[in-house]
C-alpha cells in the first residue's frame, strides 16, 4: 500500500502523540506512518461501503488512541499507557515485557527461575540485564509469555501486507467472532456497523479479557452483537462450535492453530467450503509466539527514541487497532469467484510495514502551544489532539445471553 498523508500531522491529530513520551515531558511524535496508514485504511473501508445502506465513516488515525479516551490513560514513558507492559534493558538492547493476564506472574517466575509474588519488575529487570534479546524471545515463545526484544527498524524485514480482493457488501452476512480484547473485536465492530450480523463466541473458562476492562469501551466494540457461550471440552459443545462455523460467512479468530484444533475447528476446511477466515496472531499462524498490542508494537520497532536511545511506548497498544483496521479492510472483500479465503494477519508484520528502513533517530517533540502542545510540520503547526471517543450504538450483550436463540435460529442442536 502507498501511504500518502503527512506523518507528523497525522500523528499529531490522531491522539497517539498525546500518549507518547514521558509523563513530565512533551508529547513525542512516533516514528513511521502508522497513523497515516490507519487513516488510509478507514478511507478504503468507506470506499468499500459507500454504495451500501450503512457506509462506514470513521477516522482510522483517531481509532488508534480511542481506548484511552474511555480509560483516561496518558503517556507514561517506559511503562505502557495501560500499565501492564514495561520497556526494560537487556544485555544487548531493550525488550518489552507484559504482565497483564492472571497467569503472567507465574510465567515471569518461570522465565527468571524464581517464585514471584507481588511486583515482579525488579526480578525481571535483573534477569534481562544478563540475557540477550534473542534468549528472551526463545524463552518467551516456549513459555507463552507476552514479551519481545525491541528490534531496530533496520533489522525488521516484514512480509508484504495481504492484498484485498474484490469489494463485497456484508449487510446480512453472519460473522462469527472468536477473538478477544481489541484487534479482532474492532474488525467485527466495523462489520457490524455495515450491517453484518455478529455473533461473539466465548468459552465458559475463557471469557474475553476485555470484559474486565473499561465497560464503555467494551460496549462500543460489542454494541448490538449477540453473545454465545459454548464449551469445547465437551463433544456436544465442539459439535455446536463446528456447526456455527459451518453457518458463518466470515470467521474472526485470534488463536494459534493448535488451540483451534483442540476446539475441533479447521480453518482450511472452512475456507474450502467458501468461508472468509480472518486469523489474527502476534507473528503469523506458523509461529508459536503470543503477544499483546504494546509488546508487539515495541518488538516490531514502533518506539519513540529519546536522544540517548532510550525507547518509550508509542500510544496505547497501537498494534491492536492498526491490525483491526487491516483485518476489516480485508473482510470487506472476497474472491470474485465466490470461493473462501484465509487471511493470515500477523500483528508484528502489520506494524513493521509502517516503519521506514533507516537507523532510529530521536523522536520529534511537540512544542508548547497556548495551554496545549503542537507539532511543527511543513504546512505549519498542528495541535496535538487528545484521544477522542465515539458513542456506542447500543448495549453490549451479557455473556452467553443469546446462546439458545442463536443456535435454535441456525438449526444447531443445543449442547
Amino acid at each position: 500500500m502507498t501511504i500518502t498523508g503527512d506523518p507528523l500531522a497525522d500523528w499529531a491529530s490522531s491522539g497517539v502523540a498525546a500518549l507518547t513520551g514521558r509523563p513530565d515531558g512533551p508529547p513525542l511524535v512516533p516514528p513511521g506512518r502508522a497513523a497515516s496508514r490507519a487513516r488510509e485504511l478507514s478511507g478504503r473501508i468507506f470506499a468499500l461501503t459507500a454504495g451500501t445502506a450503512a457506509p462506514i465513516r470513521v477516522d482510522g488515525a483517531e481509532l488508534l488512541a480511542e481506548r484511552a479516551a474511555f480509560t483516561g490513560h496518558s503517556r507514561r514513558g517506559r511503562t505502557s499507557a495501560g500499565g501492564a507492559c514495561r520497556l526494560l534493558p537487556t544485555a544487548d538492547g531493550w525488550a518489552a515485557v507484559s504482565c497483564a493476564r492472571p497467569d503472567d506472574l507465574v510465567l515471569l517466575g518461570a522465565l527468571v527461575g524464581a517464585e514471584l509474588t507481588g511486583d515482579p519488575w525488579a526480578a525481571v529487570a535483573s534477569w534481562l540485564s544478563t540475557h540477550s534479546g534473542a534468549e528472551l524471545a526463545e524463552r518467551a515463545t516456549l513459555l507463552g509469555l507476552t514479551a519481545a526484544p525491541v528490534i531496530p527498524r533496520t533489522a525488521a524485514h516484514p512480509a508484504p501486507p495481504p492484498v484485498p480482493l474484490a469489494p463485497r457488501p456484508v449487510d446480512g452476512l453472519l460473522v462469527v467472532d472468536f477473538s478477544a480484547l481489541w484487534a479482532g473485536p474492532l474488525c467485527a465492530h466495523l462489520l457490524g456497523l455495515a450491517g453484518a450480523r455478529v455473533v461473539k463466541v466465548e468459552t465458559p473458562t475463557r471469557p474475553d479479557g476485555a470484559r474486565r476492562g473499561n465497560p464503555g469501551f467494551y460496549r462500543l466494540l460489542h454494541a448490538e452483537h449477540e453473545s454465545v457461550v459454548l464449551d469445547p471440552d465437551t463433544p456436544s459443545g465442539r459439535r455446536a462450535l463446528a456447526a456455527l462455523v459451518d453457518a458463518a460467512d466470515i470467521v474472526i479468530e485470534a488463536s494459534r492453530p493448535r488451540a483451534l484444533a483442540r476446539f475441533g475447528l479447521d480453518a482450511h476446511a472452512a475456507v474450502a467450503a467458501g468461508t472468509t477466515w480472518i486469523s489474527i496472531t502476534a507473528a503469523g499462524r506458523a509461529s508459536d509466539r503470543v503477544g499483546f498490542g504494546d509488546d508487539v508494537a515495541a518488538g516490531a520497532g514502533l518506539v519513540a527514541r529519546e536522544p540517548d536511545g532510550t525507547p518509550l511506548f508509542c500510544g496505547d497498544a497501537i498494534a491492536d487497532p492498526l491490525t483491526g483496521l487491516i483485518a476489516a479492510a480485508l473482510a470487506f472483500t472476497a474472491p470474485v469467484d465466490g470461493t473462501g479465503i484465509l487471511h493470515d494477519v500477523a500483528m508484528t508484520d502489520v506494524v513493521a510495514a509502517t516503519l521506514d528502513d533507516e537507523p532510529p533517530e530521536p523522536a520529534t517533540a511537540a512544542r508548547p502551544n497556548g495551554a496545549g502542545w503542537a507539532v511543527e510540520t511543513a504546512d505549519g503547526r498542528v495541535p496535538v489532539a487528545e484521544p477522542r471517543r465515539r458513542q456506542p450504538a447500543g448495549d453490549a450483550p451479557l455473556m452467553g445471553e443469546h446462546t439458545t436463540e442463536v443456535l435454535q435460529g441456525l438449526g444447531i442442536p443445543a449442547p
